[in-house]
C-alpha cells in the first residue's frame, strides 16, 4: 500500500461519518481513526435538553429524559456505519432474536462496512428484548441494534 491509498484512506474518514478503518492488504495493515467524535454528539444532546424548558410543563420535560437515560444503558448500537446482518449468510438462522439469552462475547450480529464483516458481540449476559433493525438494513454510526436486559 502506497502513500497515496493511506491518504485517500484518511480524506475518506475525514469526509464520513467513519471513525475508524483498518485496511490489511498482503503482510501490511493500516489503521486510521478519527479522534474526537463523541463529543458533537454528547454535545447534540444537551442542545435537545436545552429546549426541553421552553415547553409549558418544564418537569414533563425532565421526566422524558430521565427514562431515556435508562433504556440507552441496555440499547447496544451500531460502532460504525455499515449494513446490518442478522446472520452470517442469508440461509443461516439468525445470531439472536427477541428473547434469546445471550453471554458475554456472543455474536448479536454482523455489520458490513467497506466490505469487511465486523462481528458485534455482547458486552455482558443477558436477555435480548427487542432487534431494533431488519436484515440488510443500512446502519448509521451510534444507531440502536438490540435493547438487552442484563441477567
Amino acid at each position: 500500500m502506497d502513500i497515496s491509498e493511506i491518504r485517500k484512506l484518511i480524506r475518506l474518514v475525514q469526509q464520513s461519518d467513519v471513525t475508524e478503518i483498518e485496511v490489511t492488504e498482503g503482510d501490511n495493515t493500516v489503521r486510521i481513526s478519527r479522534q474526537g467524535v463523541a463529543a458533537p454528539a454528547m454535545v447534540a444532546q444537551p442542545t435537545v435538553i436545552a429546549t426541553a424548558p421552553i415547553a409549558p410543563a418544564s418537569n414533563l420535560g425532565a421526566a422524558e429524559t430521565a427514562p431515556v437515560e435508562e433504556d440507552t444503558e441496555n440499547v447496544v448500537t451500531s460502532p460504525m456505519v455499515g449494513t446490518f446482518y442478522a446472520a452470517s449468510s442469508p440461509d443461516d438462522d439468525p445470531f439472536v432474536s427477541a428473547g434469546t439469552s445471550v453471554k458475554k462475547g456472543d455474536v448479536l450480529c454482523i455489520v458490513e462496512a467497506m466490505k469487511l464483516m465486523n462481528e458485534i458481540e455482547a458486552e455482558y449476559d443477558g436477555t435480548v428484548e427487542k432487534v431494533l433493525v431488519k436484515n440488510a438494513e443500512p446502519l448509521e454510526y451510534g444507531q440502536p441494534l438490540f435493547v438487552i436486559t442484563p441477567a
